[in-house]
């Protein structure tokens, strides 16, 4: 008998739907003690700036500093920490920063404009930001590929100015995410974090300036305080848990499966790990595994709540009925864990990231695939899409019209202006036709 606790589905029981939208069911709201307190930062750090700032760095990350000026590095530390760094490191995060710097370099857009009959010329204008902040966690839990993911397709899109905020806790700095800010060229580094970097950075303070956008991961304090300041600044997204789902038809290596399971799992208890696999006997031997396995984790404990709680090995008829539940599903993270995966590649249309094949292993894609990891959770790959070049360009339209084409289009302007009872449109419209 299996001792790892996980839920064992099975597509045809009738009860299945229910228990599929009970598996996926995640509030991602913040509760009202976070929903509090973040509202009082947000205040307080609009209100009086570095001053308070330096109040929540000081209460949160026992960090004393004179000003918001001694919490800046300067770039020789930043240089000086890729330097130091041991060299199969230093050459690790070069090979993973060139290989999403080639892939994002091909999201670029580019201005267009078309020439109509009339003379009239429409287009679109590309641009990128003029300037980002990074949220990046710091301390232990600290992710240089996020500094890799975030920082280099805003480069890549021409972004002015990229400002980081890192937390330090009492002072402890992470060698490998200053240099891969080193790497990605960031411009600025505060040792700033939590939801008073959320907001120094959204209405910007006397020492860090304002961003047009923020990006990049937190925890719940900085997940709804970048919710709060939507709209004062755009922010790439409301991330909840990580999330894979692997279809198998049991051609694969259970041991590999499980390990994919648990590479989610460990990220968090609230991490979500699926299998839909048309194999019985494959089932029973991704769960053999995982009891096999989970004792030699180090974050075993973190694992096995993650799959108590939101993990599940999934019994279906067919490969197509697993494609119609990845579609429903629409998960961060989906493998084709398949022997001839290439083939199902169409038959999905609702997931951040799609690896491939048993050699695809997502785990690729959090480093140094190339394609960025920052991917839409909680369902809503239905509606959005990877970080990206594009999400650091704007786009603006030009609408240059000519005098024959003013004279063809206001007659069409003013009947609809009308119709929405707006005269003064209507109007506007109609003395290109007197002029």
């Amino acid at each position: 008998m299996s001792q790892t606790p996980i839920r064992r589905l099975d597509a045809r029981a009738p009860d299945f739907p229910a228990a599929l939208d009970e598996l996926l069911a995640f509030e991602a709201a913040a509760d009202e003690r976070i929903g509090a307190a973040v509202t009082e930062i947000l205040r307080a750090v609009r209100a009086t700036g570095d001053e308070a700032v330096l109040e929540y760095t000081r209460r949160f990350d026992g960090l004393e500093a004179s000003s918001v000026a001694a919490l800046e590095l300067p770039r020789s530390a930043l240089q000086a920490a890729l330097a130091a760094l041991p060299s199969e490191q230093r050459v690790a995060l070069q090979v993973a920063a060139e290989r999403v710097r080639l892939y994002h370099e091909r999201q670029r857009g580019e201005s267009w404009s078309y020439t109509e009959a009339s003379g009239t010329v429409l287009g679109q204008k590309i641009t990128p930001l003029d300037r980002v902040g990074l949220y990046v966690p710091g301390g232990r839990a600290a992710y240089p590929s996020s500094v890799l993911m975030n920082a280099i397709p805003a480069r890549t899109a021409g972004v002015g100015e990229l400002i980081m905020t890192v937390p330090t806790p009492r002072g402890e700095k992470n060698p490998l995410v200053l240099a891969a800010a080193a790497i990605t060229g960031v411009d600025r580094v505060f040792t700033v974090g939590g939801a008073q970097a959320v907001a120094a950075l959204a209405y910007g303070t006397q020492t860090i300036p304002q961003v047009d956008k923020i990006v990049g991961p937190g925890n719940a304090y900085v997940t709804e305080a970048k919710r709060r300041v939507f709209g004062t600044v755009g922010i790439d997204m409301v991330a909840g848990p990580s999330e894979v789902l692997v279809i198998s038809d049991g051609s694969g290596h259970a041991d590999w499966v499980a390990m994919d399971l648990f590479a989610q799992a460990e990220h968090d208890e609230l991490a979500q790990s699926l299998l839909l696999c048309t194999d019985a006997a494959f089932l029973d031997a991704v769960h053999a595994a995982i009891d096999r396995l989970l004792p030699g984790m180090p974050r075993r404990d973190t694992i096995a709540r993650s799959l108590a709680g939101r993990g599940a090995l999934i019994r279906v008829d067919s490969l197509e009925q697993a494609c119609a539940l990845a579609n429903h599903i629409a998960p961060e993270h989906l493998e084709l864990s398949l022997e001839r995966a290439e083939d199902w590649i169409d038959q999905i249309r609702h997931a951040g990231a799609i690896f491939v094949g048993h050699w695809a292993v997502e785990a690729l894609g959090d480093y140094c695939a190339g394609p960025n990891h920052v991917l839409p959770t909680m369902r809503s790959a239905r509606f959005s899409s990877p970080l990206g070049t594009y999400d650091f360009q704007k786009r603006t339209s030009i609408v240059h019209i000519s005098e024959t084409g003013a004279r063809q289009l206001a007659r069409t302007a003013a009947i609809l202006a009308d119709g929405e009872g707006l005269q003064a449109h209507a109007q506007s419209a109609r003395l290109r036709l007197e002029g």
